[in-house]
């Protein structure tokens, strides 16, 4: 659910919004989700997995990667 929501905001934003939500401070539910993510490296698995694509080519599209 939480990597759905990750694929919609990435296929919704435009560049602007991404470089500003790179810069922002992480609220506390996304620490706590990244911390989860750290410690169960299955769930981070299959997490990236599903949002990988989509943020990598979003971050391309806006020049975040070269």
């Amino acid at each position: 659910m939480v990597a759905d929501r990750v694929i919609e905001k990435y296929r919704s934003a435009t560049c602007e919004q991404v470089w500003q939500d790179k810069e922002k401070p992480k609220g506390e539910m996304e620490k706590n989700l990244i911390q989860m993510l750290h410690q169960n490296p299955q769930m981070r698995q299959v997490f990236i997995d599903k949002v990988a694509a989509t943020v990598a080519n979003k971050m391309f599209e806006c020049g975040l990667v070269p």
